[in-house]
């Protein structure tokens, strides 16, 4: 995909994460959908910027008490223990994430991101992956769960770890490109 490739152009995707995400997996797809024509944003708790885990700084855009799923044409979640469980805490966090389904919009979640799925009580009937200790939770919440590279249902993107990106950032694009999913609802 070039850089110059337009298949996202004019969409706007919200990225959810704080301290703690799993570097890969808010950078990986952040290139993917800004090098299909997005626009990338960082939503996250606290205003200012956020580290991951091995490093990689990014400044915040909005914070999730500001931000509105209606300002946006997908929500991508990158995981991390530390980032999920922490936004997993987040009320306005789980709020937003549960607005994205209601909305019928298209949802990313690789590694550990789908607790806050899990939190705002989006996953019942639903397909999906996650990094494999996530299993008992996932299903306990309603869903299937499924060891894939990359599971699609419905406008909700996962995978299970950063070997996956490749995988999962090419369909996430696709779904973004795609739009509102009408199955995609809490």
């Amino acid at each position: 995909m070039s850089s110059t490739d337009g298949t996202l152009s004019g969409k706007r995707v919200a990225f959810v994460a704080t301290d703690g995400f799993e570097d890969s997996e808010l950078t990986s797809p952040w290139q993917a959908v800004t090098d299909a024509g997005a626009t990338a944003v960082l939503v996250s708790p606290d205003a200012g910027s956020i580290t991951g885990k091995n490093g990689h700084e990014q400044r915040v855009d909005v914070t999730t008490e500001e931000a509105e799923a209606a300002d946006f044409d997908a929500l991508v979640l990158p995981g991390g223990v530390v980032n999920a469980d922490d936004l997993r805490l987040d009320k306005a966090a789980v709020r937003l994430a549960r607005d994205f389904f209601a909305q019928h919009k298209p949802v990313g979640a690789i590694c550990h991101a789908a607790w806050l799925l899990v939190e705002a009580d989006v996953l019942g009937g639903r397909t999906l992956t996650s990094y494999p200790s996530l299993r008992t939770d996932l299903v306990n919440a309603g869903a299937t769960w499924q060891d894939e590279e990359v599971v699609v249902d419905a406008g909700l993107v996962s995978s299970r770890t950063p070997d996956d990106l490749p995988a999962f950032d090419a369909k996430l694009v696709e779904e973004i490109a795609e739009g509102r999913h009408a199955a995609q609802t809490v």
